[in-house]
């Protein structure tokens, strides 16, 4: 075994010039994972397979320029409002806020420039525990249109169990809404589709939605949908269903509802690649997760090594509160007052078997 170390290289500059770091968090097993300070942003997770053999196994690029010109999220933290809101707009005190419309209609993923387009400021840590990288991001009164300035804090942690730990905390000045997560694409045997991949999420119910991919404010239960992952099943074994919640996403893209407390740390689904051997888990503190199969990766997106993404090529696993819960009163709050602090645990723990 090799000590846990935390290194840092340059990684380019944004437009505006701004320098970007790459730290490379690395445990004692040889497990590696490179954080950028662009956008929090996952850029490499080399884990081993059956045979021991390491690989990276999220999607991304190799350069600076591939994430500042990204579309589909690779691997940051998004927020101020992770998922839809409904027509760029909720009602908070009385008021009513517009944010930017960015998917049709509707918002989507904090807006035009979310956090994971944002320069973060970074302290890197080694802890007995294994590397810790400490990120820092102040979104200001009246970005993207929310309220109330926001600090907000992500620290990722790869532990010497081979999990990689994302707390991100944050406080507002002013009664705002905040809902983060993180938006890696895995694939669990580094290339090719992922219909083989085997699922379990521990869920009895899921938020449908409408032609817009808005929930209907629905808590329908999985039981006899393509959306009933309780027992595990191939993502390919439903995917082209008939049902008109699949046709209208091509493929997942649901949020499903967890049947525990809100804040309580729980393992809420398990991914099994047969090829490679190995093994994730996804615990998270979060009432619902969106499970998306990377429907909407345009045919020919060049990323590492020249490969070509194509549609399922990758998997995300987002733990969150529900799309659109701002316009929803009975889904669980995302609101945050002035003295509160929002926090969301996020744990992919990797084995093999």
């Amino acid at each position: 075994m090799s000590e846990s170390t935390i290194g840092k290289a340059p990684f380019g500059k944004t437009p505006d010039g701004r320098a970007v770091e790459l730290y490379t968090l690395r445990n004692r097993n040889g497990m590696e994972a490179g954080i950028l300070t662009f956008g929090g942003i996952v850029a490499f997770l080399k884990t081993p397979d059956r045979k021991g053999n390491f690989d990276d196994v999220v999607l991304g690029y190799d350069n600076l320029d591939g994430y500042v010109k990204d579309k589909a999220h690779f691997g940051g933290i998004i927020g101020r409002y992770g998922n839809r809101i409904a027509k760029g707009r909720f009602r908070l005190n009385g008021s009513v806020y517009s944010l930017a419309t960015n998917n049709g209609d509707n918002h989507l993923h904090g807006g035009l420039k979310g956090f994971d387009k944002a320069v973060w400021m970074a302290n890197p840590l080694t802890t007995p525990h294994g590397p810790v990288l400490q990120l820092s991001y102040l979104s200001k009164d009246g970005e993207e249109g929310f309220p109330g300035n926001l600090s907000v804090f992500a620290s990722y942690a790869l532990t010497n169990d081979n999990a990689l730990h994302l707390d991100i905390t944050a406080r507002t000045d002013k009664h705002t809404i905040c809902n983060l997560t993180n938006h890696s694409y895995f694939n669990l045997r580094r290339e090719g589709d992922v219909l083989d991949h085997v699922v379990q999420i521990m869920a009895e119910k899921f938020t449908p939605t409408n032609a817009e991919l808005i929930p209907t404010g629905e808590l329908r239960s999985v039981t006899d949908t393509p959306f009933d992952f309780r027992q595990p099943t191939a993502i390919g074994a439903r995917i082209d269903s008939d049902d008109t919640q699949i046709r209208a996403t091509k493929g997942y893209d649901q949020n499903w509802v967890f049947d525990k407390s809100d804040g309580h740390l729980a393992l809420v689904a398990r991914v099994w690649d047969k090829t490679s051997g190995r093994y994730m888990e996804v615990w998270t503190t979060e009432p619902g997760m969106q499970f998306y199969t990377a429907n909407c990766l345009d045919n020919g997106t060049v990323g590492k090594g020249g490969q070509k993404y194509q549609p399922r090529h990758g998997f995300c696993m987002e733990p969150q509160h529900f799309p659109d819960s701002p316009n929803q009163p009975h889904f669980p709050s995302v609101e945050l007052k002035p003295g509160q602090q929002y926090q969301n645990t996020i744990i992919y723990k990797f084995s093999t078997e």
